[in-house]
């Protein structure tokens, strides 16, 4: 990843070389080019190393469905390799990362809305499912700076170790989904009486919303919120092309149907 973007940023920087020996462009914008390139040049080096350095002194994730075994005795939970259901995966991704399937582990564009939010004194969010998997397996669920940043590290390096469809699996097998629900398998009988694989698409958007904040959103004591929270993940169902407006609007007037 660093060194990708260590070597888009030279092949930028040489191309505006290119224009700057060839007269190309006015004097005026060849030195404020030429100042770009060299400061350009010397962050793309130290981001360079700095990623490199912090990959290096990070854990391996080698030992990443281990932990999650081991998270699912603590807490009781005996099914831990189920497969994903689809509608379930499609309303995490569209809620939680909308460019899972695509991204490197991290999202560039979140983590640059993140750092902005960080130099404001508030709390970057826009975590990747990995970067997620990665606080829940490694950090003990710590949202510290240090932590955060050692989290984008280790999601790259899940993403790169793990397909996509494994991280899913290891992520629902160890989210928390509120009253003492962890795991999809947990959570889809616990509130719902059911198996993950019979959730409909109403109960996929409510349990993909809860893992955000599962107290705040608890259906049981907060229905109303629940049922919010449900339609914001329908509403992004229906953003991703997963969902049509008219589905949208039948599944929101659904019962919670929770047990």
């Amino acid at each position: 990843m660093t060194l990708s973007a260590f070597t888009t940023g030279t092949v930028a920087v040489l191309a505006l070389g290119g224009l700057l020996r060839r007269g190309v462009l006015p004097r005026w914008l060849r030195r404020l080019v030429a100042r770009a390139c060299v400061v350009g040049l010397g962050v793309a080096v130290v981001l360079a190393a700095a990623g490199g350095v912090l990959l290096a002194v990070t854990p391996g994730v080698g030992d990443a469905q281990s932990r999650v075994s081991a998270q699912a005795t603590a807490h009781g939970v005996t099914a831990t390799n189920l497969s994903t259901p689809p509608k379930v995966a499609a309303a995490l991704v569209a809620t939680e990362d909308a460019r899972f399937w695509h991204n490197p582990g991290i999202d560039p564009a979140g983590a640059a809305r993140a750092l902005l939010i960080w130099l404001r004194g508030g709390d970057g969010g826009g975590a990747t499912i990995e970067q997620q998997l990665a606080k829940m397996l490694y950090t003990n669920g710590q949202r510290t700076r240090p932590d955060q940043v050692e989290q984008v590290a280790l999601a790259l390096k899940l993403a790169h170790d793990y397909p996509k469809g494994r991280i899913l699996q290891m992520y629902l097998s160890t989210a928390y989904f509120g009253h003492g629900y962890y795991g999809l398998d947990a959570a889809a009988h616990g509130y719902f009486k059911t198996s993950p694989a019979h959730l409909d698409w109403p109960q996929a958007a409510l349990l993909a919303g809860l893992v955000q904040a599962p107290s705040a959103y608890d259906p049981l004591h907060n229905p109303d919120l629940a049922r919010q929270r449900r339609a914001e993940v329908l509403v992004r169902l229906e953003a991703v092309g997963d969902l049509t407006a008219r589905q949208v609007r039948a599944f929101d007037d659904t019962p919670l149907g929770v047990a």
